[in-house]
């Protein structure tokens, strides 16, 4: 198996510390960008508690500070979007001639905006189907799942992205190569806009909560419809079967507490914008109507105004 070269890890949270701990038990060469839990991982490591196996990461490579770990092979974007205005400061010292940059960010819009920064050639992006949460710092709860599909930003499968797709089945996380990243950030946004929107919408509650006390299942379904809706009118065909199986895999979670919800009750700025305002804005331009997103979009802002103002 291939090497990836000197990774890092910029935005160490729940999914940036869980892939690139797996990366780097693997024998990869990860370095961790941190800052609030920078002392506690320098001193005690990664604990990562999995389905797919616990283990205890020691010596990790950690920095406060991107210049100090200098250009690398690979630059892995795992911070929320809504930190997205420091991309620039924070990944330019990281960029060599010949760096590639690999953001597992939710929502739309993200290549666009790091292509614009850093070039549209160095960019690809994979999407998480996964269930982790951070319990404290330096340790990482991995519940179910796990699976990154990746795509080359506006290109076909290129031997780099199989090379990463090589590397991460081997490091004991499932990875798909796509050929159209598009369909694949829509069939995310299949989950995600109704799950952690509704986790929000009403009041911070998980998806236990949504599914098996609210019943709530018939409004995820109008909102999923309408994602696969957009998604077709820009000509990826998801399948209504698609639907049932993220109804049907969410119910075992029990009580999943989706990200976006975890910042919500945490007091913490929300991926308004690249979740739920630009999928909005998409529709329209479009021409598909999305009653049921614009109403849960207005009702996030609502809560979200609500908290801010207390």
């Amino acid at each position: 198996m291939g090497k990836l070269g000197k990774i890092a890890i910029v935005g160490a949270g729940a999914v940036g510390s869980y892939y690139g701990a797996r990366l780097a038990q693997a024998g990869e060469d990860v370095t961790f960008l941190l800052r609030s839990d920078y002392d506690h991982v320098k001193e005690h490591g990664l604990e990562v508690q999995s389905v797919a196996g616990d283990f205890h990461l020691e010596n990790v490579q950690c920095e406060r500070d991107s210049a100090a770990i200098g250009p690398v092979d690979l630059v892995i974007v795992a911070w929320k979007t809504t930190a997205n205005s420091c991309a620039e400061k924070v990944i330019a010292p990281l960029i060599g001639e010949n760096t590639a940059i690999l953001t597992l960010q939710n929502g739309l819009a993200n290549c666009e905006f790091l292509a614009g920064l850093f070039g549209g050639e160095r960019i690809m992006a994979g999407l998480c189907f996964v269930c982790i949460n951070r319990l404290e710092s330096g340790v990482i709860s991995h519940t179910a799942s796990g699976l990154i599909r990746i795509g080359e930003y506006g290109r076909p499968v290129t031997p780099r992205l199989e090379l990463i797709n090589e590397v991460f089945n081997g490091a004991n996380f499932p990875c798909e190569m796509v050929d159209v990243l598009e369909k694949a950030q829509w069939m995310k946004l299949v989950w995600n806009i109704p799950f952690n929107g509704l986790a929000i919408a009403e009041g911070g509650v998980d998806t236990d909560v949504l599914l098996n006390e609210l019943k709530l299942e018939h409004k995820v379904r109008a909102l999923m419809g309408e994602v696969v809706q957009c998604a077709a009118a820009l000509g990826h065909e998801i399948p209504n079967s698609f639907i049932d199986r993220q109804i049907k895999i969410t119910y075992p979670m029990g009580k999943y507490k989706p990200s976006s919800m975890i910042d919500f009750v945490d007091g913490k700025p929300i991926e308004v914008e690249s979740i739920w305002e630009i999928p909005v804005h998409k529709a329209k331009a479009l021409g598909v109507p999305v009653p049921e997103m614009e109403e849960l979009l207005g009702r996030i802002q609502q809560r979200i105004a609500e908290r801010d103002a207390c």
